[in-house]
Formats: structure tokens, sequence, C-alpha cells
């Protein structure tokens, strides 16, 4: 299981994947999740992956692998919109599904994979988008300013109390760290180190691209001072008249 998480917001964006796979009692492994094309002038794409690792290394080595292709359409440094970066993900995403589909459901797996695709090319508008494993996908709004994928569900309460597309980037890194140390604290199947990618709006650049181990400084102090305010705002909130004898 993985957890992957983008936020599309006027200042910027914000990616944050964790590098779990395996998780069981005696078989863990790390894996990148995210990345960054930046080798084009002109913009900045950022890809996070969740699900089957097989099958999200294929997408992503095929997309490496025609960055400098002659088919400017096949490449990401070659579509002209982030909807055709989207569009072409998706068609990779497909592509890999005819190769090895079958032969998943022969051996009783599942095709599962879902990527978050964010970035800007120059003179356009920042885009984020969420792509299924049929390769369909949907973008992120000012009303739903990000997406999760993988293991969401500890991760989402914070984020939906706290973010707005008006939240700044650091407000948002902070949200996005706390919203991990509750899935980490959760589930045994999402863990350190966490890949974070900041790009700030119109910049078409990657501002800040940055590793968290499990001792890091910050993060250690973002998950003790998050734990204890939690318990003494919990000391704080009115007993229910009804509940006493």
């Amino acid at each position: 299981m993985s957890y992957c998480l983008g936020m599309r917001l006027k200042a910027g964006l914000v990616f944050v994947s964790d590098s779990r796979t395996n998780a069981g009692v005696d078989s863990v492994a790390t894996f990148k999740k995210s990345f960054v094309f930046d080798g084009a002038e002109d913009r900045v794409i950022v890809i996070l992956a969740a699900g089957n690792l097989a099958i999200t290394q294929s997408v992503i080595s095929l997309l490496e692998e025609r960055l400098h292709g002659p088919d400017r359409s096949r490449s990401l440094y070659g579509v002209k919109s982030m909807y055709e970066v989207a569009r072409l993900v998706g068609d990779t995403l497909r592509e890999v599904h005819s190769i090895d589909g079958a032969h998943l459901k022969s051996h009783g797996t599942d095709f599962v994979a879902s990527l978050i695709v964010g970035g800007q090319i120059q003179g356009r508008r920042m885009r984020l988008f969420s792509v299924y494993a049929a390769g369909n996908f949907i973008e992120a709004s000012d009303e739903t300013p990000y997406f999760q994928i993988g293991e969401t569900k500890y991760g989402k309460p914070i984020i939906e109390r706290v973010i707005t597309v008006d939240t700044s980037l650091e407000e948002a890194t902070k949200c996005a760290l706390v919203s991990f140390d509750s899935t980490i604290k959760s589930n045994i199947s999402v863990a350190p180190p966490l890949d974070v990618t900041l790009v700030p709006a119109d910049g078409c650049r990657a501002s800040v691209r940055y590793r968290v181990l499990d001792n890091d400084p910050y993060f250690l102090s973002l998950r003790r001072s998050w734990g204890e305010g939690l318990r003494k705002l919990f000391t704080q909130l009115p007993d229910p008249d009804w509940a006493g004898s």
C-alpha cells in the first residue's frame, strides 16, 4: 500500500509520497513513488504513483524512455498542455494494461494502479489530475484542490479541515506532513522516507525536493507537537451533560 498526496493552490503545487511497499510482518521494502520531470526549460511535471509496483514502474519507464524520442506526441516534454500530459499518462497506463492485464488476470491479480499528475507549462495555468487504472482522469478544482491515492482515509480529515486554494505552500506542507503522520501511526503499510516536492506558481521549476527520513528533526517535532496539542485540546472540550451519573 502507498499514500500519495497532491495539492493545487493559488501559491503553487504540493506533492508528498511515502516509499513503503510490500509491508508485512517480515517483508518491508522501500521504493520511490514520486517522479519529477523538469528536463525541459518550459515545464515541470510531477507524477505520484500508487498500486501494483510492477505496473506503475512500467508506466514511468515508458514515459522516461520517450522523453526525447522522435514522436513528440508521446513525450512529456513534447505535448503542449497539462491536459495532454494527463492524457499521455492515461494512454501509457492503458498500454501497460494491454501488455500485462490478461497475464495478471490469469494469475488472479487485479490491474491496480493510480497516479497523481500535476505541473505547469510556461504560459499556461497549473493543473492537477488524478488518473485511474482505466486511464481516465479527473481534475482538481478550487472547491476540491487536492487528490489522495493509496491509503487515504487516515490523513483525509486534517486536510478537509485545513486546506483551501488560498493556503500558503508552507502551511500546506505542514498540513500534508501531519496527514502523513496520522496515516503512518494508523497503518503499517505507510512509512518514511517521505518525498516532498514544492512547485511555486508560474516558476515552472520545483523550488523544494526534500526527503523526510525517520529521524528528521522537523518531522519529529511536528509529530510531538501535534499529538500533545490534540491531547490538550481534548481535555478542554466540554463533557456531554447527559452522560454523567
